[in-house]
């Protein structure tokens, strides 16, 4: 292709919306245009190596026995209803209502349609196990949609499901996935890890996220250097122990007037932080619901919703006055208030130590626990903090930012229970299918790839996402010498299989070079007179910076030598 026919619409200035490095190259470099806030337009630069990033995927998850679909984007919202999803997705699902009166929905994910196509077809045990999966666009109405192609309202994603008939099964095709996902990472080169994630909407027993480290990300991660363990904040847990109160002492009500934070109270009581219980009420489906955690610590909400049996939300002051007469900010978990509570792991068998009185004005000191306080179940609820010990090896942790990449759930019958997708066994027994979903988002891929390799100059692909092979440039578009020498050098690379771009443009030398540096294809022919005039051609690696001097007829051998030079390793 000549570079005058390409549409590729560079620009000279980053625009002021974009923060993330790959937001901003993919802008500069003509890869992407954003139409509204979460919505961009793929231009043909970006849509090529979009391309190669869903073959990869295409192809990877054929090897372990895929089935590609096609399933709609606009659902019958009743689907969706039959699940409870309709109203769990709440404003986040985009929905709108046809000529007839009927309300469909754009699908954010297809568990539900999956379920429907299974459902009477995958009648007996031998249907099982299937492996069925799509690339396709989904939407989600982002409140705030950032990053550029990171957090989208249109966005493309692969979505797999496997279908199974026991959890032994669902074992099987959760590691053929997670070994898959493995191989798609590491062909696209990038240096991923994997962590234990919350399943969140998806529900399901196990979830975990394939991460790649990034300030641009939005997913903070603990990761340990020392060894393997690395865990979403929504699940992770550290070594740390537990909090030390003082001997046991009658529980004693104290007046601390208008000192309600952690911060007023230790100071005016002269405690350390860690003395103190924070008494933090919430609802969930059933009602109240009490959370306790040591002064010194964050409630994890995520945590938290994890094992107070469906979506929670903060208390009301008037909820919490109702029930336990007394503002937010001087409240205990002692006294008669009959609220489930539930107590984080570092406050066990404490004593000594002070909480809100449940009377406005006032505190209590020498709380006890297991004596005054005898909580329903002592969990893990706190959040972890950067440079505590890891729980698996004891070394420190760091608190990372971090891309998803991709996410991998056990479902289980949550689904097909609900929507009647069953299978009889080998014994005429009627049971629901055991499923599992694993997604991955094709533009994070890409995104990724760009954060992890950019320099200074512009985005730099490497051979297996890059959406063109060479740009061949010849620097002076008046001399004909120079001229024929870049169209024979294009025509043998196209014709040797090489998807190359010619910058047939009248423009000037430096403008022709930082356009190619900035778009990044990973290997530059530059045709000068100077070198023609001693038969030779420039050859650059984006890659490296490296450059080469070599006769024309040994271009197409140096540039598969880059080529090669740039392609991720994968392990087998």
């Amino acid at each position: 292709m000549q570079r005058s026919h390409y549409f590729i619409p560079t620009l000279k200035e980053t625009p002021a919306e974009a923060i993330a490095l790959s937001h901003r190259l993919m802008l500069r470099a003509g890869l992407i245009r954003m139409l509204s806030a979460g919505i961009y337009s793929y231009l043909p630069l970006g849509w090529s190596a979009m391309r190669k990033a869903s073959q990869i995927v295409r192809e990877e998850m054929d090897r372990i026995g895929g089935q590609e679909f096609q399933l709609p984007a606009l659902n019958a919202i009743e689907v969706w209803d039959e699940t409870g999803r309709n109203k769990e997705f709440g404003d986040e699902m985009f929905r709108l209502t046809d000529r007839k009166g009927h309300v469909h929905c754009l699908a954010p994910t297809h568990e539900e349609i999956i379920c429907a196509n299974a459902r009477g077809q995958l009648r007996s045990w031998r249907d099982l196990p299937q492996i069925w999966y799509q690339i396709q666009t989904k939407f989600r109405d982002e409140p705030r949609p950032r990053g550029g192609v990171l957090r989208m309202r249109q966005f493309i994603m692969k979505d797999a499901y496997s279908l199974d008939r026991d959890e032994e099964g669902l074992d099987r095709s959760y590691e053929l996935h997670s070994e898959a996902y493995k191989r798609i990472f590491q062909r696209c080169g990038l240096e991923f890890f994997i962590v234990g994630a919350s399943s969140g909407l998806m529900g399901g027993s196990k979830s975990q996220e394939f991460m790649f480290e990034s300030e641009a990300g939005e997913d903070e991660v603990a990761r340990c250097d020392n060894c393997e363990y690395a865990a979403n904040m929504e699940v992770a847990s550290s070594r740390i122990d537990r909090v030390e109160g003082s001997d046991p002492c009658t529980l004693t009500e104290v007046a601390t007037p208008d000192q309600r934070t952690v911060e007023e109270v230790s100071t005016f009581l002269n405690i350390p932080k860690d003395r103190l219980v924070k008494t933090l009420v919430y609802v969930n489906p059933s009602g109240l619901i009490m959370a306790l955690v040591s002064g010194d610590d964050e409630l994890s909400e995520d945590k938290f919703t994890a094992i107070a049996g469906g979506p929670i939300r903060p208390a009301t002051a008037e909820e919490v006055m109702d029930r336990m007469g007394a503002d937010i900010g001087f409240l205990g978990p002692h006294g008669d208030h009959k609220i489930p509570i539930f107590a984080d792991l570092r406050l066990k068998d404490c004593s000594g130590l002070a909480t809100g009185a449940n009377r406005n004005g006032y505190h209590v000191m020498g709380l006890e626990f297991g004596r005054d306080v005898v909580p329903d179940k002592y969990v893990d609820l706190r959040k972890i903090k950067d440079g505590e010990n890891c729980p698996s090896c004891g070394k420190l942790l760091r608190i990372v930012r971090s891309i998803e990449l991709g996410h991998i759930f056990k479902l289980g019958t949550k689904y097909s229970a609900a929507m009647g997708a069953v299978y009889l066994d080998e014994t005429g027994v009627e049971k629901p299918i055991v499923m599992g979903s694993y997604g991955i988002g094709i533009e994070r891929i890409l995104a990724a790839a760009i954060e992890c390799n950019a320099d200074e100059y512009g985005v730099r692909w490497n051979s297996a996402l890059t959406p063109l092979d060479a740009i061949v440039i010849p620097l002076n578009s008046s001399d004909e010498a120079v001229v024929k020498q870049a169209d024979e050098i294009y025509t043998q690379l196209t014709q040797a299989g090489f998807k190359t771009l010619l910058d047939d443009r009248d423009a000037r030398p430096g403008m022709k070079m930082k356009d190619a540096d900035l778009i990044g294809i990973p290997t530059q022919v530059i045709v000068s007179p100077r070198n023609l005039e001693k038969g030779i051609v420039e050859i650059k690696s984006r890659w490296s910076g490296e450059r080469s001097y070599v006769k024309p007829e040994e271009v197409k051998k140096v540039i598969n030598d880059i080529l090669n030079g740039c392609k991720p390793i994968v392990s087998q």
